[in-house]
């Protein structure tokens, strides 16, 4: 028994151990990620959604009440939206510590991307769309690392 027991504590240790890393990776790209959007992304709820054309980074403050963490929303996804149609992605370059896949894409074909803010209650989203199915497959290949590296559980497709 007592061999038994020692073999299932070797297999799932490297489990154990893998768990905590992501757990640590993750709270790293929080931190990034509150520095960078200049919101504390505890109070906050991120949600990436595929359309057909492109698709939306949404943000929301989880009370109405907060209009600090409101404000800065509204105030980051303006900068969003302007950046990101200029083809600067430094923001999601610095939060996640890499170059997120799409980005390259959706640099050069920065002229075929539209961006636009809506403004919502407590937060407000970017809605990204193009008629240019390579630009759309990258925009795609954005939002799916953003809703896997966030864990936000969106969709995967639309």
């Amino acid at each position: 028994m007592k061999i038994i027991l020692t073999m299932c504590a070797a297999l799932l240790l490297p489990v154990a151990i893998a768990a905590q890393q992501d757990h640590a990776k993750h709270e790293e790209m929080e931190h990034r990620g509150n520095q960078g959007m200049g919101f504390d992304q505890q109070k906050t709820t991120h949600h990436f959604l595929l359309r057909k054309d492109g698709g939306a980074i949404q943000v929301t403050a989880n009370s109405s009440a907060d209009k600090a963490s409101i404000d800065e929303i509204h105030m980051h996804l303006q900068h969003i939206a302007r950046a990101f149609k200029s083809g600067e992605f430094n923001i999601p370059m610095f939060v996640h510590d890499q170059t997120p896949p799409g980005v390259p894409v959706m640099t050069r074909l920065k002229g075929q991307i539209k961006y636009s803010y809506e403004p919502a209650e407590n937060g407000g989203q970017v809605v990204i769309s193009s008629a240019n199915a390579e630009a759309v497959k990258a925009v795609h290949e954005f939002l799916k690392f953003q809703i896997t590296e966030h864990k936000t559980g969106d969709a995967l497709t639309f």
